[in-house]
């Protein structure tokens, strides 16, 4: 029999080894922690009965993946829960944005700016089931909608800072300018609408769910499929190289570019080394869970029953945090995203205390604490935060890393979004998943499409690998 092993267990690893045993392959994974899961994997961090999750909590584009599609993972158990609203952007004195499912009532609620958010996301909207088909998958290759995608593409070439203007107010501009963040990236850069134009739209075709139970539940259900099919999972150990493997006949990395190439060694030819080794890594992001009594007291009224919500104040400031955390400072009140994935899903809390879930983005490898900062920002706009507070988790940047090793000084997207790597990642080459070893292949977050829980690159991968084969 055909056989293969998988080394990690993040979203793509597991999406590869189920995608390769359905296949017929005999398929064995390789897990360096004690828990398989990566980047899906959910705890009690602070205080008992509250489930907090520990890396990816949001997930966007995981109801247009053609993964989750094909092996029926509502099916096997995960179900989708959504808050009354997507996403949310207080600014000061009360005011702010909200996004909600539908277009026209989110462009509703943003006065003067809703006219340029309805012209812009509604047509996108209409098309998304197509438009994500292409983006899902490389970059370089035959569209089968052309004209979708270069829609599309008009708006994702633009730098954000320049998009945010079609937008007019304050409000409206805020509200997209905090999804564009998302990129970790300085927003007036090309393509630096890329994620944002992706994510909002995809807030209006198919919300931002979360899993009922944390987001371990789409591990869950992957490694029900799995069982299926007869894979089998080893955990505790790291692989360093190819030789501990056993000669396989298919390997697949859910691992940086660095790791794949210390693991292939002198295997790897050198150009596709090199490349690896100058593979860039984006800023770091430094998590703080809460435990809160009663809920978050936002004075924007929209932002009490979001999902999601973003802090950065307005555009110019965003623009500027993104600028300090690009070149390695951190700034004095940086990006700040918050997941109040409790309103979706109830079973998550402990009576009237919620476990909320926020990250700042601050400089690779930051060595300091950012808690203070996080706190003071979701202060700002809500009023007596602080005294709800029952407990915190922190996980800095150094903790990230070494809690996953593919997020790289704490890079939780596992890889810089220039527009150079969203459309060259990991490397220029036909075949973005083939690292030159014959039937070893990259299929982590660095590889197209980019970060999630969607599992598109552990899938794309692994059907290019069983092609070859």
């Amino acid at each position: 029999m055909t056989t293969a092993v998988v080394v990690g267990s993040g979203p793509n690893g597991l999406a590869a080894a189920l995608t390769l045993a359905a296949a017929g392959l005999q398929v064995r994974v390789i897990e360096a922690a004690d828990e398989l899961g990566g980047g899906i994997r959910s705890s009690e961090l602070t205080l008992p009965g509250l489930v907090h999750d520990e890396c990816s909590g949001m997930h966007p584009l995981v109801l247009c993946s053609a993964f989750a599609e094909r092996f029926d993972l509502a099916g096997a158990g995960l179900t989708w829960r959504w808050a009354p609203a997507e996403f949310a952007h207080p600014l000061d004195d009360g005011r702010g944005g909200v996004a909600v499912r539908s277009v026209s009532e989110t462009a509703a609620g943003l006065g003067k700016g809703g006219p340029g958010w309805q012209h812009t996301f509604g047509p996108l909207t209409e098309r998304f089931g197509t438009i994500s088909q292409e983006f899902l998958q490389p970059v370089l290759h035959i569209p089968r909608h052309p004209l979708h995608l270069a829609r599309f593409g008009a708006y994702a070439g633009l730098p954000a800072t320049l998009l945010a203007r079609r937008f007019r107010t304050p409000e409206a501009q805020a509200l997209f300018t905090g999804v564009a963040v998302h990129s970790f990236r300085p927003l007036d850069t090309l393509a630096s609408s890329a994620i944002g134009v992706a994510l909002t739209t995809a807030a209006h075709a198919f919300g931002w769910p979360v899993a009922e139970g944390g987001s371990a539940a789409i591990r869950d259900a992957i490694l029900a499929r799995a069982a299926e099919h007869g894979v089998q999972f080893e955990t505790g150990r790291r692989v360093t190289s190819l030789d501990e493997l056993g000669g396989p006949d298919l390997v697949m990395l859910d691992t940086s570019p660095a790791a794949a190439a210390r693991i292939a060694g002198d295997r790897m030819p050198r150009h596709v080394h090199r490349a690896y080794l100058r593979y860039r890594h984006g800023p770091g992001a430094f998590k703080v869970d809460f435990a809160v009594e009663g809920g978050v007291p936002w004075a924007h009224e929209g932002s009490r029953s979001a999902g999601t919500v973003h802090l950065g104040g307005g555009v110019k400031e965003m623009a500027a945090a993104e600028r300090d955390v690009a070149a390695g400072r951190m700034p004095a009140r940086p990006f700040v995203l918050v997941g109040q994935q409790y309103l979706a899903d109830k079973t998550r809390s402990a009576g009237d205390v919620h476990p909320l879930y926020a990250y700042a983005h601050v400089p690779a490898g930051f060595t300091g604490d950012a808690t203070e900062a996080i706190t003071a920002r979701i202060e700002q706009f809500a009023p007596g935060f602080r005294d709800r507070i029952r407990a915190t988790y922190v996980r800095s940047t150094t903790q990230m890393s070494r809690h996953n090793a593919n997020y790289v000084a704490g890079d939780i997207v596992t890889g810089a979004n220039d527009a150079w790597q969203l459309v060259f990642r990991p490397r220029p080459a036909p075949d973005p998943y083939a690292t030159g070893v014959p039937g070893v292949s990259l299929c982590s977050a660095a590889t197209p499409p980019g970060a999630g829980a969607h599992g598109m690159c552990g899938y794309n991968a692994a059907q290019r690998a069983l092609a070859r084969l």
